[in-house]
């Protein structure tokens, strides 16, 4: 499968879908629609055509178990099941046992070791999507994990799904950055960094924007906040980072400022 080994859809849990539907679609640029049948209720974030994420909305009784705001990425697997056997006898865990999405696969909720949680889908068929360019905007264009103990985390992804070390950047007092691959010879799509300072290990995700700076006004005549940024970074790109106005992190990434 395509997919196998890559992080391809990303979904934004919210208290109101359509409020974050509409910042979204403001700030990245992305068309926004209801999934319509039997996923109504669900919206599907496009980069024109092509989708790329999904928004769900909270329920009540969901938040009062815990489940708060934020974005979570799939990986794609050929066999969801076994993957999450294989992800929890490596010490990782399985938060939510596999089951199947009507029409779209069979997924699972997982977290790695160090507790940053992802999600597991081996689509249908159908669920199918050619690739995009990795920094055509409306993509995800960067995929970055804050841990505690980013060498044993990348030992746990490489073994799971293949990913290979790209060069590590110095970063003084902060550490290594430490990019990856998702397989060897490819380009690297993220990077991983101890930051034991958060409250759990995270996964962090860039969409990709024209124009950092003028992404940034969007963001906040939106409503959100920039909290990282404008800045460059070493590949020559410009980021930002921010909170949408439910408090939930992101990022944005754009080869001009």
């Amino acid at each position: 499968m395509g997919h196998q080994g890559k992080f391809f859809w990303y979904q934004l849990m919210a208290r109101d879908s359509a409020a974050a539907g509409d910042f979204y679609a403001r700030v990245v640029g992305w068309n926004v629609r209801d999934a319509g049948g039997e996923n109504s209720g669900y919206r599907i974030a496009s980069a024109g055509e092509r989708g790329v994420g999904g928004i769900a909305e909270i329920c009540a009784e969901a938040e009062a178990q815990g489940l708060r705001p934020g974005w979570i990425g799939y990986i794609g697997v050929d066999d969801v099941d076994s993957a999450a056997e294989r992800i929890a006898a490596a010490g990782g865990r399985v938060l939510g046992a596999p089951a199947d999405i009507p029409n779209v696969g069979r997924f699972a909720i997982v977290a790695d070791p160090q507790g940053a949680s992802f999600m597991l889908l081996a689509p249908n068929g159908d669920g199918e999507m050619a690739p995009l360019a990795r920094m055509a905007p409306g993509n995800v264009g960067w995929h970055e994990l804050y841990t505690t103990d980013w060498e044993s985390a990348f030992g746990f992804y490489s073994d799971q799904f293949g990913w290979t070390r790209d060069r590590a950047v110095d970063m003084g007092e902060m550490g290594t950055y430490q990019l990856f691959a998702p397989a060897e010879g490819e380009e690297a799509i993220g990077g991983m960094m101890n930051m034991p300072q958060l409250p759990s290990p995270a996964w962090g995700f860039y969409f990709v924007v024209e124009g950092v700076e003028a992404a940034a006004e969007r963001v906040k005549s939106a409503g959100g906040e920039v909290v990282m940024g404008p800045m460059q970074v070493p590949d020559g790109s410009f980021v930002i980072q921010g909170r949408d106005p439910e408090g939930t992190m992101f990022a944005l990434v754009s080869q001009t400022r």
